[in-house]
C-alpha cells in the first residue's frame, strides 16, 4: 500500500521529536512527565489532539468554513492524530498506572482505529474536493480504461492477468483489497516473465493504465460496501474519541488540582 504523504511527514517529525526528547534525557532516566519537558510534551500532544478532533469536523460540517479542501483537511488530521499522541506517549514517560495509563492506552487504540479508518476511507473513491464519485461516473472511467486497452495490440492485451474478476464485493475485499492488488502484480510481473520481449514492452507501456483499471474495478465492486463499513467504523471511532477527551480532562484537571491547588 502506498504511504501518503502526511504519514511520512507525521513519521518524520517522530524521529525530529524522539531526538529532541532524548537530548533533555539524563542518562539513564527519562524525562519525567512531572517536569517541564513532560509537561510540554503533554500539553502540545492534548492541542494536537484537540486539534485533531475539532478542526476536521469543523469543515467538514461548516458551510460557512470554506477554508482549503477537505482533502487538505484530512491530511492535517492525520498527521496531528499521529504526532499529538505520540507526544502523549512521551508526556507519560512510560508509566502506564492509574488514570495516565488508561488515557495512554486509549490513545493508542485511537490511533489504532484511525489507521483503520483511513484505510476504510481510501476505499470510498473521491474527488481532489472530498465528493463521493457517483457509480455511474466509476463505470464510464472502468469502460473508457477497457476501451484504451483494447486500442493497444491484441496480443499484449490477451497476456493481462484477470484474476480481479472474479472477486465479490464484500467487508473482505474493502478490508484486504492492498492483499489483491499485490495478488494482481505478481500475476503481471509473472506475465511479464513468461512473456518474449516485444509483447513485454508492449505490456510495460499499459501497465498504468492497468492498474488503474484494476483500482476501478475493485472501487466498483466496494461501492456499496464501503460507505456502510466507514460509517460503522465511524460509530466506534467517535465515541471512542470523546472518551479519550473526558479522561484526558479528568487527567489535567487531577493534575492540576495536585501540583498547584493542593499545595
Amino acid at each position: 500500500m502506498r504511504l501518503h504523504r502526511e504519514i511520512i511527514l507525521a513519521f518524520i517529525a517522530i524521529l525530529l521529536i524522539t531526538g529532541i526528547y532524548l537530548g533533555f534525557a539524563s542518562h539513564p532516566y527519562l524525562p519525567a512527565s512531572s517536569d517541564p519537558t513532560g509537561h510540554s510534551m503533554g500539553i502540545t500532544g492534548f492541542l494536537l489532539l484537540l486539534a485533531t478532533e475539532t478542526l476536521y469536523s469543523i469543515r467538514k460540517r461548516s458551510r460557512r468554513v470554506q477554508w482549503g479542501q477537505m482533502q487538505t483537511w484530512l491530511r492535517i488530521h492525520i498527521f496531528t492524530g499521529i504526532v499529538g499522541p505520540y507526544l502523549i506517549l512521551l508526556h507519560s514517560a512510560f508509566h502506564f498506572h492509574g488514570l495516565a495509563g488508561i488515557v495512554a492506552l486509549m490513545t493508542g487504540i485511537l490511533v489504532f482505529s484511525g489507521f483503520i479508518g483511513r484505510y476504510i476511507y481510501t476505499a470510498v473513491p473521491r474527488t481532489p474536493q472530498g465528493n463521493v464519485v457517483t457509480l455511474e461516473e466509476l463505470k464510464q472511467a472502468l469502460d473508457d480504461a477497457e476501451k484504451e486497452l483494447q486500442k493497444q495490440d491484441h496480443e499484449a492485451v490477451s497476456a493481462l492477468p484477470q484474476n480481479l474478476e472474479k472477486i465479490s464485493g464484500g467487508i473482505g475485499t474493502v478490508l484486504g483489497r492492498t492483499y489483491l492488488h499485490w495478488r494482481a502484480n505478481s500475476a503481471w510481473r509473472s506475465g511479464l516473465r513468461k512473456a518474449d520481449d516485444k509483447t513485454r514492452e508492449q505490456l510495460r507501456q499499459v501497465d498504468s493504465l492497468r492498474q488503474h483499471r484494476n483500482d476501478l474495478f475493485i472501487q466498483i465492486r466496494t461501492y456499496e460496501i464501503a460507505p456502510r463499513l466507514l460509517s460503522l467504523w465511524r460509530s466506534v471511532h467517535i465515541p471512542l474519541g470523546i472518551s479519550l477527551f473526558v479522561a484526558s480532562f479528568v487527567h489535567i484537571g487531577a493534575a492540576l488540582y495536585y501540583v498547584v491547588l493542593a499545595r
